[in-house]
This record gives C-alpha cells, structure tokens and sequence, in this order.
C-alpha cells in the first residue's frame, strides 16, 4: 500500500482540557469546514481510543506517515509530551527532506494552533512559524455552542479551513523514506474504551 491515508493529522497532548476541545468543538467544526472546500471527502486522523488488539505505537507512526498536513495543538504540556515531540520531531524531518520550512521554501507541513499559554513553551521547541490563535476561543464545555463566541469560532475555522484546504492541494507526493522520530520509551497507552452496555 503506497500515498497518504489522511489530509490532517492532529497532535495534542491528553493532559488538560484540549481534548475536550478537540472532540466536542474544532474536529467536527474543523472537518465540516475542509468539507465546504475540498472537492474530496476530508481524511482527518485524531486518536480518540485505542481500539482493541491495535499496537497503539504503529497505528499513530503509520497514520503520520501517511498523513500530508499536521496540525499541532500548541500547550505547555505538549512540548512535555514525549510522544508529541516525537510526532513534531517526525515532521519538521520530513520538512528538511523535501527544503521546507526554509528560506528559498517558507512554507511548511506543521500547521500550528495555539490552544494555551505561549509564555512557557521551550525555547528550543518553539515553533518559529506563525499560528492560529485560538485561546480565547478555547471552552471546552459544549455550552460554548449557545455562547456568542460561537460564530466567531466557526468564522475562524473556516478562515482555517480555506487556508488548509489549499496548503493540502499543494503537499509534495507521498514518499516511503520519509524518516520517523524514534518512538518513547517507555511506552504509555492510553485508556481502552469504555465497553458499551450489553458486551
């Protein structure tokens, strides 16, 4: 099996109220909006749960690998997250492998937004790129829906939204030497799902 599986990968850290985030507001509206300007269906990857007899560890390397764009939502915990410098560390070699990011190439393949913070991510793994700001747009709670920010989210992702879904028509074609950060060790897992009622 050769090319890419997903437009967007998404890289976060599961500590804090992200993810919350991720799953009841910017995925769904994030991937409506790619929907509205694509002449194909979006292909997003999130790691929700871990599916059950999955090696969780090669299910997230093969799913960047095949991934063209990844966003990165930007915490102080994420730049402590083991696995998420390894996904970032992933991408800007693959960035150096095809001369982005770079002088002659400005443009690259790590598509930051900026969920918390800022004062006190790591100089050193800092991103030196512009990003999405989305802190004050950051209620994770599904009330934030009824709030009067709302349309000032979705206005937001969708001015998101028509930014990548041109970046996703220009990524170079798939390579299968694309280099891969060494995973952590050791390995965390995260949270089987909970079994529904009735298995």
């Amino acid at each position: 099996m050769s090319g890419y599986d997903y437009d967007v990968f998404i890289s976060y850290s599961r500590h804090g109220s992200a993810p919350k985030w991720l799953r009841n507001h910017f995925y769904p509206k994030v991937k409506d909006c790619l929907t509205d300007h694509m002449t194909s269906t979006p292909k997003l990857f999130m790691d929700k749960a871990m599916e059950r007899a999955v090696d969780w560890p090669a299910m997230l390397e093969t799913a960047l690998h095949r991934s063209k764009i990844m966003i990165a939502v930007l915490t102080p915990r994420y730049f402590e997250s083991a696995w998420c410098m390894a996904e970032l560390r992933s991408m800007r070699a693959r960035e150096r492998q095809l001369g982005l990011a770079s002088p002659e190439c400005p443009q690259g393949l790590i598509y930051p937004i900026l969920y918390s913070d800022s004062e006190n991510f790591p100089e050193e793994e800092g991103l030196r790129r512009s990003w999405w700001d989305f802190k004050k747009l950051s209620m994770p709670e599904p009330v934030f829906q009824e709030s009067r920010d709302w349309p000032l989210f979705h206005n937001t992702v969708l001015e998101l939204a028509q930014d990548l879904a041109e970046l996703i028509r220009q990524v170079p074609p798939w390579q299968p030497d694309w280099p891969v950060a060494e995973r952590p060790d050791p390995v965390l897992m995260p949270s089987p799902p909970i079994p529904r009622f009735g298995r």
